[in-house]
């Protein structure tokens, strides 16, 4: 029988050490400043953002992670992700020259153990209805993963 006490989410393979990493330092952060996160979800868009974090006033961040220059050059899809928050911060590790980063979105520097912000993003609020409809993605993944937690066997029933 299995132990449900003990239950943990599965990586779903397509982050780098370093990405996961710098994600569980940046949540860590997130959650120290009071916003609840989620990883990988996917946006009315069709994108996926990396950790979106909610606060409890319901101010929506996105966190983009980038493990490397070359991440972030390969990467022409992160200006997609403001039309989903009300602030967007890239995260990277130690060593990533700040200097790349683009000055319009927020900066975070972040290992396994922590991060820090070294930049405040740029407020631009959300308007009411796309509020709603993050809240309701938000709250709506947040619920199928955790029913999936208490019985795996839920998941190969296909997505929601």
């Amino acid at each position: 029988m299995p132990n449900f006490n003990q239950a943990t989410l599965p990586q779903d393979g397509r982050q780098s050490d370093m990405a996961l990493a710098i994600c569980r330092g940046t949540r860590r952060l997130l959650r120290n400043l009071k916003f609840s996160t989620l990883t990988e979800l996917p946006l009315a868009s069709g994108r996926r953002a990396d950790i979106v974090a909610l606060a409890g006033d319901a101010t929506i961040a996105i966190v983009e992670i980038k493990s490397s220059i070359a991440d972030f050059r390969a990467d022409a899809k992160w200006p997609d992700y403001r039309a989903h928050c009300d602030r967007l911060y890239f995260a990277i590790p130690d060593g990533v020259p700040t200097a790349i980063m683009p000055e319009d979105a927020g900066l975070i520097v972040a290992d396994a153990f922590g991060a820090a912000i070294l930049r405040e993003a740029p407020e631009h609020r959300l308007a009411p209805a796309t509020r709603r409809a993050m809240l309701m993605r938000f709250a709506h993944a947040a619920a199928h993963r955790l029913h999936g937690l208490s019985d795996p066997e839920i998941l190969s029933f296909g997505p929601p």
